[in-house]
């Protein structure tokens, strides 16, 4: 029998979650854990589509949960830390669809960036994910009106009219014609002043999964606020180089279990594209590799405003900016806001 999950408390929506996350595998033997959570990642890092939903009962679920959510939510909670960014000052979703949204990391990412509860409903075909969804929300009362709603992610996926539409690790669970008709729907869907952020895994494949719906989103009239500091063609080559991010996680002891890891954090690398109906206020270029600190130097290679790649070379010379590159980071805007 499982534990009964942490009880409201007024910490942030990322600390109850992971509360809620600590408890959600008692009961279950820590190897039928592992076993779910082998078998869920040869799923997901096949190439051929799924036509059933991959969480098939509690126990799929649960070790999802427990093993990728805490990853989805931070990944996702990036992305729309950007798409904040960019916003003209005081924006935020009155509304929220998550497409595909399984377990709720992108509704938790939300209710962390911005303040305030708002109608959220959450689509999904996995009626087990969508009942631990629900569990999980249940321990945060700015989530417990969410509507957790089953529906075949594909083709004929409509999406009611909302000021937020997230699609995080979905599409490649789709087949190519899916995957455009979901990223048509979530478009259609975005109201006069809202967003669309499309967040997938941080690999080759990955990438291009972003690019296309990236230009979907942009042929159907939005803008690029994030993290690309403009909404023309992205300047990377095919088949050259992949533009991603990172994310730092901390490991639960079912991730130390699985992978033989020691260490109390791991990296999820991820790609994304927030969009908009409003025209952003876009970082004037974005650090797209890690910073390469060298003795009185650092380099930084940048994504620009002009639609191109580019590297900046920061000296001590350079004062405080040389102080403010020091402690940048990959996927920052640059230069720093004043």
């Amino acid at each position: 029998m499982n534990a009964p999950l942490t009880p409201y408390s007024p910490a942030s929506p990322a600390d109850t979650l992971r509360a809620a996350l600590a408890g959600l595998l008692d009961g279950l033997p820590p190897t039928q854990a592992a076993r779910a959570v082998d078998r869920l990642i040869a799923s997901y890092r096949g190439s051929t589509p799924t036509d059933a939903p991959i969480l098939r009962d509690r126990a799929d679920v649960a070790a999802y949960a427990a093993y990728r959510m805490p990853a989805t939510f931070e990944a996702v909670r990036s992305a729309l830390g950007a798409l904040a960014d960019a916003a003209p000052q005081g924006w935020a979703p009155g509304s929220q669809v998550d497409v595909g949204g399984g377990t709720g990391a992108a509704v938790w990412a939300a209710a962390d960036t911005w303040a305030g509860e708002r109608p959220v409903t959450v689509l999904d075909w996995a009626e087990p994910a969508l009942a631990l969804g629900r569990e999980l929300a249940a321990s945060c009362h700015r989530l417990a009106s969410v509507k957790w709603q089953r529906s075949r992610i594909g083709a004929a996926l409509t999406i009611e009219s909302t000021d937020l539409v997230t699609v995080s690790y979905v599409l490649k669970e789709l087949t190519p014609d899916d995957r455009r008709a979901v990223v048509d729907a979530a478009a259609r869907s975005a109201s006069e002043n809202g967003a669309v952020v499309v967040v997938e895994p941080g690999t080759p494949d990955g990438y291009e999964r972003i690019i296309e719906a990236r230009q979907r989103l942009v042929d159907a009239g939005f803008h690029v606020a994030a993290p690309c500091p403009h909404s023309d063609a992205c300047p990377i080559e095919p088949g050259t180089d992949w533009c991603h991010f990172s994310a730092r996680v901390s490991r639960s002891s079912l991730h130390r279990q699985v992978k033989g890891g020691s260490l109390a954090y791991e990296d999820e690398k991820f790609s994304y594209v927030c969009a908009t109906r409003f025209v952003p206020e876009p970082v004037a270029a974005r650090i797209v590799r890690r910073p390469q600190i060298r003795k009185g130097q650092v380099l930084l290679d940048l994504c620009e405003a002009e639609g191109g790649l580019g590297r900046e070379t920061v000296t001590k010379r350079h004062g405080p900016l040389y102080r403010a590159a020091r402690d940048a980071d990959w996927g920052d805007g640059w230069p720093p806001a004043q």
